[in-house]
C-alpha cells in the first residue's frame, strides 16, 4: 500500500501538470482578444515575452526581443495577419527587450520607446555613442545573435504617454514612473482591459534589480493597478489576471518591510546577509508571492538594503 495520502498524490500530480502546461505555452501564440496576441518567450534562450496588436492598417509589436527572439516571432505574426508591422515598442532598454531592434528596422519598422528608455540606452550603450564599450559589446561576447547584429536605438519617443487610435481600437503607451528601470513603459488597451507591463511586472522568479529603484517600483505598480486591467501580460512568465500585479508588488513590499526592520535595528550588512535564508523561507511560505522568490535572495536584498540606507553586503 502507498504510504502517501491520496490528497498529497493528487496535489503533486496537479503541480506537475500545471508546470507542464506553463512550459507548453512557451513559443506558442495565444489570442487574448480579437487581434491581440501573446507569445511567451523561452527564458532558456534569454527571450522576453512578445505581444502584438492588429490595427486597421498595420501591426504594433511589443518588444523587439533579442535578435534570435525577433526571428522566432516574426513569421508567427505573419501567420496571424497579412498587415505589415509598422511599429515595435520596447518597454525598456535591456537587451532581451531591445537588442533585436535592428532586425525589425531592417523590415521597415519604426522603433518606439519612452524618453526615459532612450536616456537609459544612452547611459548603458556607451560604445554606440562614442565612449568605451558598453552593454552591447559585452553581450556580443556570449551571444552570437547579438554579435551578428547591431544596436538600433528608438527613433520615436514620448515623455509620458502616446497613443495609436484607428477609430476602432485604442492603444496607449504609458510611462507610469520609475520601476525595473527609469524608463519602463506599459501598453494599455482601455477597451479590452489588457495591460502589457514589460519587466515592470513579471510572473515568476524573473525580477532583475540592477537598474531598479524598488521603493519607486512599488509606487509605479500601484499606479498600474489603478488602470483596472483584467488581463496582465508580463515581461517574462505566463499571462495572468490582475493578481499578477498585486503579487509582484506584494513580494517587494514584504521583502522591503523585513529589510527596513533590519535597517531600523542597525543590523550590519553581514548580519542581514546571514539572515536571508530565513527571510526566503518566510516569503516562500506566502502562497501569493512564493513564485517570485529567487533561488538566492542576496541580489534582491542587497539592492533594497542599500536603497534604505544600508551598505553593500560583504563578499
Amino acid at each position: 500500500m502507498n504510504s502517501f495520502p491520496r490528497s498529497i498524490i493528487a496535489a503533486g500530480l496537479l503541480g506537475v501538470l500545471g508546470a507542464l502546461n506553463t512550459r507548453a505555452q512557451i513559443d506558442t501564440v495565444q489570442t487574448i482578444a480579437p487581434g491581440v496576441y501573446f507569445h511567451q518567450g523561452d527564458i532558456r534562450r534569454g527571450h522576453s515575452n512578445n505581444g502584438w496588436i492588429v490595427l486597421e492598417d498595420y501591426v504594433l509589436v511589443i518588444e523587439a526581443n533579442f535578435p534570435s527572439g525577433a526571428k522566432v516571432v516574426m513569421p508567427k505574426i505573419k501567420d496571424t495577419s497579412a498587415k505589415p508591422v509598422r511599429f515595435a515598442f520596447n518597454t525598456h532598454h535591456h537587451g532581451d527587450h531591445a537588442y533585436g531592434s535592428q532586425i525589425w528596422a531592417d523590415a521597415g519598422v519604426t522603433i518606439v520607446s519612452s524618453q526615459g528608455a532612450l536616456d537609459e540606452t544612452k547611459s548603458a550603450e556607451t560604445g554606440y555613442y562614442g565612449g568605451a564599450p558598453g552593454r552591447w559589446e559585452d553581450a556580443a561576447k556570449s551571444r552570437p545573435d547579438v554579435a551578428g547584429s547591431k544596436l538600433k536605438p528608438p527613433s520615436l519617443v514620448f515623455p509620458r504617454e502616446m497613443a495609436f487610435d484607428d477609430g476602432k481600437r485604442r492603444v496607449e503607451l504609458k510611462w507610469l514612473g520609475v520601476a525595473h528601470t527609469k524608463g519602463d513603459g506599459f501598453v494599455w488597451l482601455p477597451k479590452e482591459k489588457i495591460l502589457f507591463t514589460g519587466d515592470a511586472c513579471v510572473n515568476g522568479a524573473y525580477n532583475y534589480l540592477a537598474d531598479a529603484t524598488v521603493t519607486e517600483w512599488i509606487k509605479t505598480l500601484e499606479a498600474a493597478k489603478k488602470l483596472g486591467a483584467e488581463k496582465v501580460v508580463p515581461g517574462h512568465g505566463p499571462i495572468g489576471g490582475p493578481e499578477v500585479l498585486v503579487d509582484q508588488q506584494a513580494y517587494f513590499v514584504e521583502l522591503t518591510r523585513r529589510l527596513q526592520a533590519m535597517v531600523t535595528a542597525k543590523k550590519s550588512p553581514a548580519d542581514v546577509k546571514a539572515a536571508l535564508p530565513g527571510v526566503a523561507t518566510e516569503l516562500k511560505a506566502m502562497a501569493n508571492i512564493a513564485r517570485f522568490v529567487p533561488g538566492s535572495l542576496t541580489a534582491h536584498a542587497e539592492k533594497i538594503f542599500v536603497e534604505l540606507g544600508g551598505a553593500a553586503f560583504p563578499k
